[in-house]
């Protein structure tokens, strides 16, 4: 295994750390080590601005008491530093407790999502992606001025070894590509962006999505928006494009499933499992379990392997996404949603992919049957409160709708809304489910992690546009 390869750790090792984070007593403790080797690279203006490489090596230690948490930790792994973090997160706890003999945790090997492909790729490939992204883009059309393209990996090595006797391991993999254009006609300048990876190799690039199809749809993104018209504003029939639009869900409905908040009473959605929550045609899932996904993991932050979960099934909640300390306080299993950024952080539930499942009717269809609203293809920034629900969000890219066709850009198109009222008001569902490209980034409390989103066409019958009349 190459912690012990690598750093010489022995069972007898984990079992002496995790009795001393248990020295004040509390009910669990946890050890999560980390060794992280990452690359990056920027271009601007046809050059390479940036080019950068670094590890990272650390272990934090986790002491639970109830609902208390002490945590602590160190970037050196000489014995004596991890002791020393052990003491500091165990002066948060009280009571007796013990350490059960470590063991390998057997269940890590359940499904393996990202192979191991390859060696350390050259810094010439990554350099090409970049150069031909580059061209691709200012090919694309004459008007496109500028080009910003940005490569980054890593490969995450993790063991996580618990007081309740096991030790589960992991490597992680993951790699991203994005591309930006700006578009200018006088002194009208637009943007766009696309991009894409995943846990994946740098082969993707060459096999899956290249880096020029990702830099001819920024620059179709930015030539669009130049001949947008600013966005109506009003109550209006939205539809929601495929795959990236999904952001929406995570953020309206999937952070309020979170089960932290719930616990602590302050979601939209507190106290409401097994009650209608959404339109029957609404089946949404977050599954950590999907080969080669941004979002996916072979075990959590918490060494519990990642699963399938069913959130909200015809409209009914029926789980929220559990880490160990919720899931104990709440008596419910985990279901490998335990997430952290790094080893200087706490974990905590937060989402892998989430999205709506596949409905039945076609995408044609569905834009038919709206005389007069909105459709957004992408989606741009936004912002959620977990508490009410209500979310404001910005379509990077949207059309007006007119009697059952799409017809002219709009720009500047504001959604705003409340996530659980948004999803009572769904009325069409589509068959063309599509996850996102692998470019999802989600922030809770200070902390970033890879996920993925997605959703088919759905059809929302009523939601207020901010615009400009």
């Amino acid at each position: 295994m190459f912690f012990r390869d690598r750093y010489n750790l022995t069972e007898r090792d984990l079992e002496r750390y995790l009795g001393e984070a248990l020295a004040c007593g509390g009910e669990y403790a946890d050890l999560y080590f980390e060794y992280i080797s990452t690359s990056s690279l920027s271009l601007d203006e046809s050059l390479i601005k940036s080019a950068t490489q670094g590890i990272s090596v650390g272990c934090g230690v986790r002491v639970l008491s109830g609902e208390k948490t002490g945590y602590a930790y160190t970037d050196d792994l000489a014995p004596e530093k991890i002791l020393h973090a052990a003491r500091v997160a165990a002066h948060i706890a009280a009571g007796p407790s013990e350490v059960q003999s470590i063991r390998v945790d057997e269940r890590a090997a359940l499904h393996n999502l990202y192979p191991v492909v390859g060696g350390d790729d050259g810094l010439s490939e990554k350099l090409d992606l970049m150069d031909r992204a580059d061209r691709a883009a200012r090919a694309f059309d004459s008007r496109i001025f500028q080009v910003r393209a940005g490569y980054a990996d890593e490969m995450r090595h993790v063991l996580i070894a618990t007081s309740d006797g096991r030790v589960s391991y992991d490597y992680q993999p993951l790699t991203r590509l994005a591309v930006f254009a700006l578009a200018r006609e006088g002194n009208n300048v637009q943007k766009g962006m696309d991009g894409g990876g995943g846990r994946v190799s740098l082969d993707f690039f060459q096999t899956v999505r290249t880096p020029e199809q990702f830099a001819r749809e920024a620059a179709r993104q930015a030539i669009v928006q130049l001949e947008a018209a600013d966005a109506p504003a009003g109550e209006m029939t939205v539809v929601l494009g495929p795959g990236w639009p999904g952001i929406l869900l995570h953020e309206a409905v999937g952070h309020g499933l979170e089960a932290d908040f719930n616990r602590k009473q302050v979601s939209a959605f507190s106290g409401l499992l097994g009650r209608q929550v959404a339109s029957p045609l609404c089946t949404v899932v977050d599954d950590g379990t999907i080969p080669g996904r941004r979002g996916s993991l072979n075990v959590d932050d918490e060494g519990n392997p990642t699963s399938r979960t069913v959130l909200i099934e015809k409209g009914i909640l029926k789980a929220y996404l559990q880490d160990q300390l919720s899931s104990r306080i709440l008596g419910a299993l985990p279901t490998g949603n335990g997430r952290r950024e790094s080893y200087q952080h706490m974990p905590m539930p937060r989402m892998t992919n989430t999205f709506m499942l596949a409905g039945e009717d076609a995408p044609e269809d569905i834009i038919q049957s709206v005389d007069r609203g909105l459709y957004c293809a992408t989606f741009g920034g936004g912002q959620v409160d977990i508490t009410s629900g209500k979310f404001v969000f910005s379509a990077s890219e949207s059309y007006l709708i007119e009697e059952g066709r799409i017809t002219r850009p709009v720009r500047n198109a504001t959604l705003i809304g409340n996530g659980p009222e948004v999803m009572r008001k769904v009325t069409r569902v589509g068959h063309d489910l599509k996850l996102d490209q692998g470019i999802g980034t989600c922030g809770k409390e200070g902390q970033s992690v890879p996920v993925g989103v997605g959703i088919p066409t759905i059809k929302v019958e009523k939601i207020t546009v901010g615009g400009v009349g």
